[in-house]
């Protein structure tokens, strides 16, 4: 099996075929599966035939398609742009090929994926846009199933709607600013007024929509979305980030957000690090507010991405102060936070009929103080308590909850890493939890959830956090 890569071994591209020959070699169906590909283009197309089956006859004569009847000879591929060899006869449809590479001509040999030197595509036309789906040759009914989802999702007019863009490209090039007030002008023709009036067949209409719109372009303001990466895993990410963060001219992230995450963002934009992790501040946070609002005020559309939900240890509260203060247009885009990553590894319920109903999130420094806050004596009562970056301060939180009343024995989560491929769990009782500080091997975010409820989370896939035979030797020398 060869080895896991996310690089393609082809590279998708367009071949450029308006009155130019594709040449088609054979005489039954794999032949008119390539020509009725053809068709969705302007190319000019030659089928190569000898003795052509009754059906392909019959619609390469209604479709007016040139037939050169006779065998194959190498001077036939001389002038193609595009090959096609689909005779049905392996070894035939390798001499094809090796004609069309000697004139340097790319060239496809029906189900011979060594002898190919492009695939044909599972194809979407909605012409001037089309979408082309590639498997590599692995596996063409995937590809057929991928383009009739793809198919669906798209309006049938998509294709008058983007004639119509072509007509107001130069006119848009002339009147609004490139950069940002270019690209929010051409997301709202495609997706506002304009688009709807094209979908409801009425071009008039949609022309008048989209004269409006270009008259009203003007410089637009900056703007700054506060936006939760969620815990880690790409596919985490909510469907509004990933719009957003493809409209940003500007990415600030913090240094727990995975840079496969920040790499979703729009090609072009810039990407600035903002650090923002314990050990490793490279801004400080007044920094942050200043960039953020210098760069609203340079009328960019900045996402400031943070690990997890932005309103959850995030310091958003600061950064929208900053930006109010200044006048800066902002949204928040919720994400998923830490904790309910962690429970859902560990298939833990954190509220739990008649033994857990309410839910405390802390990072555990609340605890480390010489006033116990009112919240750990909840846990007393059953709630439970999800502590974030709680690493560092695991004996504090342990000490202080079973001052508090909460029972040693009750039961502990730990996650490192929450939803991603690299996560960690273990699992133990309170009074075990001090033991976490020592573990320096854990360098990703911890989180630790206590109560009666994470008894019922499933522990098959975690470790213990202290073996039990330690702990009783510990206490037999005690």
């Amino acid at each position: 099996m060869p080895p896991k890569t996310d690089q393609l071994s082809v590279f998708p591209a367009f071949f450029r075929v308006e009155g130019k020959v594709a040449a088609v070699f054979g005489n039954g169906d794999e032949a008119f599966a390539k020509v009725r590909l053809l068709m969705n283009t302007q190319a000019k197309i030659l089928a190569y035939v000898q003795k052509p089956e009754a059906d392909y006859h019959a619609f390469l004569i209604a479709n007016r398609i040139e037939m050169v009847r006779g065998d194959f000879s190498a001077e036939q591929v001389r002038g193609a742009v595009l090959v096609f060899a689909a005779t049905g006869d392996a070894e035939a449809d390798r001499t094809i090929v090796a004609a069309a590479r000697a004139e340097r001509i790319p060239a496809n040999a029906v189900d011979q994926p060594d002898h190919c030197d492009f695939y044909t595509p599972a194809l979407v036309n909605r012409a001037p846009v089309a979408v082309a789906i590639g498997t590599e040759g692995a596996g063409p009914v995937l590809a057929q199933m991928i383009r009739a989802q793809i198919d669906q999702m798209l309006s049938p007019s998509l294709g008058k709607l983007a004639e119509l863009a072509t007509c107001f490209r130069k006119p848009v090039e002339r009147i609004v600013p490139r950069g940002v007030a270019r690209r929010i002008f051409w997301r709202q023709f495609f997706s506002g007024p304009v688009a709807d009036a094209v979908n409801a067949g009425h071009i008039v209409q949609a022309e008048q929509a989209a004269e409006e719109l270009l008259q009203s372009s003007r410089e637009v303001e900056g703007r700054v979305w506060l936006v939760g990466a969620g815990p880690g895993a790409e596919d985490l990410l909510t469907l509004r980030a990933q719009r957003v963060m493809m409209e940003a001219d500007v990415i600030v992230y913090d240094a727990l957000v995975p840079q496969a995450i920040v790499d979703m963002g729009r090609r072009d934009a810039e990407r600035l690090s903002v650090g923002k992790r314990k050990g490793c501040h490279s801004k400080s946070q007044e920094e942050i507010n200043d960039l953020l609002v210098q760069l609203g005020r340079n009328g960019k559309r900045v996402v400031r991405l943070k690990s997890g939900d932005p309103l959850v240890y995030g310091r958003a509260g600061e950064e929208m102060a900053a930006l109010r203060a200044a006048g800066i247009g902002y949204e928040i885009v919720p994400g998923i936070t830490s904790a309910f990553a962690a429970a859902a590894d560990f298939e833990l319920p954190l509220t739990l009929r008649g033994v857990a109903s309410s839910l405390v999130f802390t990072t555990g420094h609340d605890l480390t103080g010489d006033v116990l806050p009112d919240w750990a004596r909840l846990a007393v009562s059953g709630a439970t308590i999800a502590v974030y970056m709680g690493r560092t301060v695991a004996a504090s939180v342990a000490g202080r909850l079973m001052q508090a009343g909460l029972p040693p024995e009750t039961t502990v989560a730990i996650i490192e890493n929450a939803s991603r491929r690299d996560r960690r769990l273990m699992h133990g009782i309170l009074r075990d939890l001090p033991d976490l500080e020592h573990r320096d091997e854990l360098s990703g975010p911890v989180m630790v959830i206590i109560g009666d409820a994470v008894a019922g989370a499933n522990f098959e896939q975690s470790e213990p956090l202290v073996r039990r035979e330690t702990v009783a030797q510990d206490y037999a020398r005690s």
